[in-house]
Order: structure tokens, then sequence, then C-alpha cells
């Protein structure tokens, strides 16, 4: 929790003025016994009710005062924590968007979303919490026994054993609470991943009828949330009925030996009931303490987690310096070329893109992904990637914008290593289009400008009309101000690959990653989209990764994948003749004869 206070820095002012005012709150309130005495010894003890009025007003005064006082505290308290909170949650949002697919991977969306949302509200509530009730508590506590003292020395003493007792019983009660409620907020992360996968899933749910299961799975659960509650909820209980108890004796314990005191002539009546007062305030201390304390908990245990997040260090990290393109490229022209005719004719031109022995391996994963891949890619060329489940290819295309980067060997994109570029340069030069369509809630002008965020209309149509998309945008209200749903819901699955197609197309990128984007459209139109990337994007080199030998068939070079490794490379024909992997998955899509054609 201490190591979040770092988020108070710009907040110092309010995190001072909002205890100190609490503190004065308190000082107030410890005058309350004091005056309460006077008027029991003074006013109605003697009959005089000019006296009684005036403490009477002393009171109100004092009441008035406190109360401007708390609200003066609470008001700077609610500053600082909601400042704290806008401060980390951005920080933590923005840490979370620095790592890299192997960081996200193993801490998983689910569990990120819960700490960015339910674990961040317990930290924000327990730094209000803090703020407001940290000092006061303890203040009271020790002005009261330092009051009670002053009263009489020898009735005080109950409170020094009291005291003692409460403070163990409120610090047992913590040490036991802290873990359980990281086991709460760890089974609020299934409950969160539960209704994620219900949500995204909704529809393979019901086509399989599996909505009881899930419901009984989700109940389940739920269920283990509630127990864990219910026990860290029994043992938090505790407090209150343990706390009342000690102060309850105590108190008896003060109305004895205070009688004793007010008998032998020691002790007045009104500085009894001015003790009695000091040992409720105590106990009302306390059990603001406790609710300080409930909430202190749970936001160290929140804020543990948060700390998990911010402890996990990026792997894909930029240099500080930037090699200059085209240095260091003799040492690396080592490689398979493809195209090798082209690349000896032209001499020294640098590959756009080269692999050099790259290996790769997934964090916690006992075999390689990818085995010692080596291959070089022209400017301009069209590079299509083909190979069975789990071959690596998607793989393959995500060590080139290092959304992971290589276990062994080097990716060099212009030859230059891409761990050599800033990664916002790096992915500037890219395109990607995922195997999952991601589009956001807007209009279709905003998510195209997502490639490019000055992209005239001219420019968005010319990208819209080479992935197939100007047709139905021209059937949209509103065309590119068509508003679109979280996600796209309100499109089909192929309306929204083309439009993540078009998005990519509009920063005309050097390198364009289509993986698999083209799933969900008909044959018709894939043919259209890969003419029109053929015709229009001259210059630009794409990677086009499929599991349909039709839409990579054209590519001038393809890369067969299987187990990691490369089974074969070349053209349609030459791969067809020499690579029984790629004649199996084309015979497997087509007949023999079709596939000739």
């Amino acid at each position: 929790m201490f190591r979040l206070a770092r988020y108070l820095k710009n907040y110092k002012k309010e995190s001072i003025i909002g205890p100190l005012f609490k503190m004065l709150e308190a000082f107030f309130e410890l005058l309350v016994p004091l005056v309460v005495a006077d008027m029991i010894d003074n006013g109605i003890g003697k009959g005089d009710r000019t006296y009684i009025y005036k403490a009477a007003l002393i009171l109100i005064l004092l009441g008035v005062v406190g109360l401007v006082c708390s609200l003066i505290a609470q008001f700077f308290a609610a500053k600082a924590s909601a400042g704290f909170g806008t401060e980390l949650r951005d920080d933590l949002f923005a840490h979370m968007n620095r790592l890299s697919y192997a960081e996200l991977d193993k801490a998983g969306t689910s569990t990120l979303v819960t700490r960015i949302t339910s674990d961040m509200n317990q930290v924000q509530a327990g730094v209000n919490m803090i703020l407001r009730l940290f000092l006061r508590s303890p203040f009271i506590v020790i002005g009261a026994l330092i009051a009670a003292f002053l009263v009489n020395a020898k009735v005080a003493v109950i409170f020094l054993i009291a005291a003692p007792i409460l403070a163990f019983i409120i610090y047992g009660i913590m040490i036991v609470t802290i873990p359980m409620y990281a086991g709460a907020q760890k089974a609020l992360d299934r409950i969160s991943l539960a209704t994620r996968e219900g949500l995204n899933g909704a529809r393979v749910i019901r086509a399989f009828g599996r909505q009881q299961d899930e419901t009984a799975e989700f109940c389940e659960d739920c269920g283990l949330l509630l127990k864990l509650q219910k026990r860290v909820g029994k043992v938090s209980a505790a407090m209150n009925p343990l706390t009342y108890v000690v102060v309850n004796l105590a108190i008896a314990a003060i109305i004895l030996q205070g009688g004793r005191e007010v008998d032998a002539g020691v002790l007045t009546q009104g500085e009894v009931i001015a003790l009695v007062n000091y040992m409720t305030q105590i106990l009302n201390a306390l059990v603001a303490l406790q609710v300080l304390i409930v909430s202190f908990t749970k936001a160290v245990a929140s804020a543990k987690r948060i700390n998990e997040v911010l402890a996990l260090q990026p792997t894909v990290l930029d240099k500080e310096e930037t090699v200059p393109a085209g240095e260091g490229r003799s040492e690396r022209a080592a490689g398979k070329t493809v195209g090798e005719g082209k690349q000896a004719a032209t001499g020294e031109t640098v590959p756009a893109v080269c692999f050099l022995e790259v290996s790769f391996t997934y964090p916690g994963a006992k075999e390689e992904a990818l085995t010692n891949l080596s291959f070089s890619v022209i400017k301009g060329q069209t590079v299509g990637i083909i190979g069975g489940t789990g071959s690596g290819k998607s793989t393959l295309v995500n060590l080139l914008p290092r959304f992971y980067d290589v276990t062994k060997g080097a990716v060099l994109l212009n030859g230059v290593d891409v761990r050599d570029y800033p990664q916002k340069e790096l992915r500037s030069k890219i395109g990607i289009v995922p195997q999952k369509a991601v589009l956001f809630s807007g209009t279709i002008r905003d998510n195209m400008r997502w490639g490019k965020a000055d992209a005239t209309d001219e420019e968005i149509e010319e990208a819209l009309s080479i992935a197939q998309a100007k047709e139905f945008v021209d059937t949209k209200e509103g065309r590119l101000d068509y508003k679109l749903t979280q996600g796209g819901r309100n499109l089909s699955g192929g309306q929204r690959q083309r439009l993540t197609i078009a998005r990519a197309l509009v920063r005309r990128p050097e390198i364009l990653i289509l993986d698999d984007s083209a799933s969900a459209l008909d044959f018709a139109t894939d043919a259209a989209l890969r003419r029109a990337i053929s015709e229009r994007t001259k210059g630009m080199t794409v990677f086009m990764v499929s599991q349909r030998t039709a839409t990579i068939r054209n590519a001038d070079v393809i890369i067969v994948l299987e187990d990691g490794e490369i089974a074969g490379m070349g053209t349609h024909c030459e791969l067809y003749e020499t690579c029984e992997v790629y004649r199996e998955i084309c015979q497997s899509q087509a007949s023999a004869k079709e596939v000739q054609e």
C-alpha cells in the first residue's frame, strides 16, 4: 500500500489539510466531556441556570466548529483520494499498454480488468478512509487517556488496561483478514472471467444449449465468493462485540471505582461522567478505527494485486539509440533469400524483411513454436504463409511488429534489427489486420483514422475501395458517419474484416500483414480483394496468412510451415511439385485438376 503513496505527491496539501482538520475536530470533541463535567458540577449541582445556558452555548459552539472542521477534512480527503485514484488508474492503464503480448498472456484479461476496476476502487476508498481516520482515531484514544489521567490518575489506570486489549483484538483480526480479502478478490477474478466468456461466447453457448451448464458453473463461482466473503465477514464481525465487551467492562469498572472516589470526596460527579464519556469516545474512535481497518485491509490486499501488475516488466523495450536504417546490414546478409534472381540482379538491394535463423518459444512453453527460420523478402513482394493449425503462422508475423521478441536469431526490417527501432516508428511502417476483426464504437471515419489520424476522406475512400468495403459502406446511413456499436456488432463478420483491412491500408504502410483476415469473405470478394491489393498497392510488401490455398496461390512466394519449421518455400507450381505438405493441403481443398489450373 505504501509503495503506491507516491501517487499522492501532487496532493500533498490536501493530504495534510484533511488529517489536520480531522485532528482539530477531535480536539474540540475532547473538550466536550470537560464542559459537561463543569456544567454538572457548577451548573446543575448548584442550580445555576445561567451557568447551564453558558455551558450549553459552549457545547453548541464546539459542535458547530467541529462540524466545519469535519466538512473541510472530508472535502480535502475526497479530493486527494480521487486525485490519487485518477493518477494511479492512468498509470496502471498506461503500464498495461506497455506490456507485450507475453505479459498480457501471463496476466490474463479478466484479471487486469478486475485490478483496474474493483481493486482500484478498494484502494481509492482505503486512501480516503486513511486520510480521514488514520490520525483522528489514535488522537482521540491518546487524548482521552491523557484527559482521564488529568481528571484522576487512579481511575485512569483502567484506561491503560483496556487500551492494549482493544489494540490486540484489532491487530489480530486485521492479520487474519488480510489474506482472506486477497482470496476473495481472486474469486472475483474468476467471476469476471466467467462473465466475459459468457458474454463473448453467448452465441456459441446458445448454439450448444449450454445455458444451464454455464449458469451452474457461474453460480458455483459465485458460491465460492460468497463462502469466502462469509468467512471473512464472520471474522470481521467479531470485532464489534469483542471491543464492546471490553469497553463496557471498562465503563462498569470506571463507574464502580469512580463511585468510591466520589464517596471519598476525591472526585466529583461531573468528573465521573467525564471519565465515562472519555471511555465512550474511545469506543466510538475504535469503532471508526474498525471501519478504517476493514477498508484498509481490503485496500492492502487490492494494492498488493495492483503492485503485481506494476511489477510486470515488459520484455519488448525500445533501445536508447536507434541504428540508422541500412547500417550493420553487411554482417546480416546471410539467410535464404526468396526471389534470388531479383536479389542478385539488384546487387546491394537490402531485403525489405529478413529472418535470420529465428527461433521463438512462448513464455512457459517447453517446445519452440518456431525453429531456425531463415528467409528474405524483397520490397513489393507478396508472401503467402500457409500451414496446419498450430504450425506457427501467426507467431511468425507477430515477430515482425515485435508483439513478441525472438528467442534466437534476428528479424530485420530494411536491414535493421526490429529491436533497434523505437516501437512507435516500427509499427508506423507496418499495417496489421489481425485474425479477429476488432472495431471500436464510433463512426466508420473514426475507426479508419486509427491507421492515420489526419487521413482525408479521399484517402479513406481509397482504402475502402481496395478493401472491397466501399460497396456496403455506401448503403449505410451517413456513410463514413455511420455509427458502429461496441466491437462493430451491427456489422456482419465479413464487413468487419473488410473495414479492418481498410483501416490498415489508410496509413499506406511499407509492410501489410493480413493474418487470416479474409476468412469470413466469400471467394469472389476474396479474389477481388487480392487483385485490388496487388494492383493498387505497388511497392507495398504484403504478408498474407491463410488456410486457403486459393488465397495465397498467386503470391510471389509461399512459405509452408509445419511444426514451426519451413517445410517448403517457392511459388504455387513449384511447391505443388516439390512439397508434400503443400500438395496435401491443396488436394484437401480442391481436386488435382483444379489445383494445377
